[in-house]
């Protein structure tokens, strides 16, 4: 299956989203998250605060989606593209965790700020439901009576195991606020590894695939 060529409009949204989420990370590495106000980010990314409520709900969930963005579209992009003969519980949980677990665009200042600010923290885990639109499309392209409500069900049920896996990986350390320029290590706690929790929290759904694929208990 192929994915086609976002159109222009749809191409300008996604550059003012961008430079939303980046003015908006520039400014909290500068100032510090809670000197940042919503018309600050709007007016260094060129646009008005009208526009910037087009498309982020709070300053905390522009910042964060800079380590979250495009990871929906990737996980629905790779499911898609598998063949359709591949088992969809499979697919879906390595597309999952090579979007999590990439570490080539890593923003590990940023991720000081998510690990020890509770609302950075809360928006970051609250982002996962963006997986569900996206993902749900693909699924109901690949379930064999193309049945939507199906494909809804899964794609929430795989978002909602994506927050309780990184609800469990992040940790903050208590009593402590991120000192400009502090080492990652000091501040952020990885319990475990993060693609064995995604795993462990999917493989909930397995049956539910199978079951939505006609595959018999395993």
């Amino acid at each position: 299956m192929t994915t086609a060529r976002p159109g222009l409009r749809e191409r300008k949204k996604q550059a003012t989203r961008q430079a939303l989420s980046d003015a908006a990370v520039r400014l909290a590495l500068e100032r510090g998250p809670d000197q940042v106000r919503v018309d600050d980010i709007a007016e260094a990314a060129g646009v008005s605060p009208r526009t910037y409520n087009n498309y982020f709900r709070s300053r905390e969930h522009a910042i964060v989606s800079a380590v979250l963005a495009g990871r929906e579209d990737g996980i629905a992009t790779a499911v898609a593209a598998h063949p359709s003969d591949h088992r969809l519980a499979d697919v879906v949980t390595e597309a999952v965790v090579e979007q999590f677990t990439d570490a080539s665009d890593q923003h590990p200042q940023l991720m000081v700020m998510i690990t020890t600010r509770a609302p950075l923290r809360e928006a970051f885990l609250e982002s996962t439901i963006d997986v569900e639109s996206p993902l749900s499309a693909a699924l109901a392209a690949r379930l064999p009576d193309r049945a939507a409500d199906t494909a809804r069900v899964l794609a929430s049920s795989v978002a909602a195991a994506v927050r309780v896996a990184l609800e469990g990986w992040i940790r903050p350390v208590a009593g402590e606020e991120p000192a400009r320029g502090a080492a990652v290590s000091s501040l952020v706690v990885p319990v475990g590894a993060l693609a064995d929790r995604l795993r462990a929290a999917l493989s909930v759904l397995a049956p539910a695939f199978d079951a939505a694929e006609g595959i018999g208990p395993r």
